[in-house]
């Protein structure tokens, strides 16, 4: 896991879904983070018209650019749905956090051939590679 974490750390442009405008959710946090460390990031949440200032997308149909990874802040009811959209855009790249997957969706990811990441936060792991923890 270890080495697909950091290939898909490597990846410059990422979706956050789930991405939010409220400072205290992880939605928001992470979106921030990767914007810290220099990635290209798009938020992708129908709720929302901006996060943090950026224009935010409703869904990853809906991005003007394909996106390297996608990092899912949503639940497992909605993950899958996601997932349907990584599968279909062809992105490579998932990387499910804590709480958002359920063993079918992990199932289903790895099935299709994606690089999947899950049980990692992607902050965490942020951090962790820039010496920031």
């Amino acid at each position: 896991m270890e080495a697909l974490m950091q290939k898909m750390l490597d990846k410059k442009v990422w979706a956050v879904v789930g991405a939010t405008d409220n400072p205290a959710k992880f939605g928001n946090k992470i979106y921030k983070k990767l914007k810290h460390y220099g990635y290209e990031v798009y938020a992708v949440n129908p709720a929302y018209e901006t996060v943090d200032g950026d224009a935010c997308y409703p869904s990853l149909k809906d991005l003007p650019r394909k996106v390297d990874c996608v990092d899912v802040v949503v639940g497992p009811e909605r993950a899958e749905k996601v997932l349907d959209e990584v599968i279909e855009f062809g992105i490579q790249n998932i990387w499910f956090q804590p709480g958002t997957f359920t063993p079918e969706i992990i199932e289903k990811s790895e099935g299709a051939g994606l690089d999947t990441v899950y049980y990692n936060c992607v902050m965490v792991e942020l951090d962790r590679r820039n010496n920031q923890l």
